[in-house]
């Protein structure tokens, strides 16, 4: 796997992201993902395995109809020849409940991987970038 064939998977893996978010689609986000994904999303907590990670977005069923994502600034680390690390920036649109927008910039890391001849999501973490150092 070379870096164009990576961003290319992960403007796949984007675009299957903003289909399920689309609708907000819980069932669409599960498939994104690993059967034993690890994920530290938007909420408290870390959600492991694919109950975990439907939990999580079902979690934000009557908070958010639907959204998007912009994955940018991406650089990538070759795990394996069939998985990679891709670390950057995410641009989020949410439109909320009560006819309301939100947005923000958070900071990637996902490890994706080919599982089953498709590609998942086996390790998702994305967090706000501080604003100093926590010390």
């Amino acid at each position: 796997m070379n870096e164009w064939l990576e961003a290319d998977v992960l403007r796949e893996v984007e675009a299957a992201w903003n289909a399920a978010a689309r609708d907000w689609n819980v069932q669409a986000f599960g498939a994104l993902y690993a059967p034993d994904a690890l994920f530290f999303g938007g909420r408290k907590g870390q959600s492991v395995g694919e109950a975990g990670i439907l939990a999580y977005f079902a979690s934000y069923r009557g908070v958010i109809e639907s959204a998007t994502l912009a994955l940018t600034g991406q650089r990538f680390i070759r795990l394996a020849r069939d998985c990679f690390l891709a670390q950057g920036y995410g641009e989020f649109t949410f439109s909320l409940a009560g006819n309301r927008t939100s947005k923000s910039r958070l900071r990637t890391t996902l490890v994706i991987a080919s599982i089953g001849g498709a590609w998942r999501i086996r390790q998702h973490h994305f967090s706000t970038e501080p604003e100093s150092p926590p010390i």
